[in-house]
């Protein structure tokens, strides 16, 4: 299959584990150890227990929101070597009244592991940091 369709397929799963507030789902994206980055801090993950602390704080702000949609507006990568792929996703978060509560820039270091795809690190900010990468991916 080919990369940008696995990509795809990754990044839809991880949308809709992050809609369904889906701890289990979330962390199968994810390769342990990983790391989180925003500009107020970063967390190295190293098992399922610090994901599940990590991802159920911000899994209560999404329900405190009433998050009603996760929006991928633009998304891009590039193969950085034979075993990573860099992913940039410009994401917008809607509340319950249908307005953006959150949106961002997540760049995104993706390891291919004999041919599963797993999150290993993630580095978030603001819009104007988004990165156009070598090639476009749509979903």
């Amino acid at each position: 299959m080919q990369i940008d369709i696995r990509l795809q397929q990754l990044f839809k799963h991880y949308q809709n584990a992050f809609l369904q507030c889906d701890l289990e789902a979330v962390n199968r994206c994810y390769h342990l150890p990983c790391t989180l980055n925003t500009p107020d801090k970063i967390v190295l993950l190293t098992n399922p227990a610090d994901c599940q602390q990590e991802f159920g704080a911000i899994f209560t702000q999404l329900k405190e929101a009433k998050t009603s949609n996760i929006i991928a507006k633009k998304a891009s990568f590039e193969q950085v070597s034979k075993q990573v792929y860099l992913v940039c996703i410009d994401w917008d978060f809607i509340d319950g009244q249908g307005q953006v509560f959150a949106d961002f820039a997540a760049i995104y270091h993706v390891l291919d592991n004999e041919g599963i795809l797993k999150i290993i690190n993630v580095v978030s900010h603001d819009l104007d940091s988004s990165l156009s990468l070598a090639v476009p991916l749509f979903w």
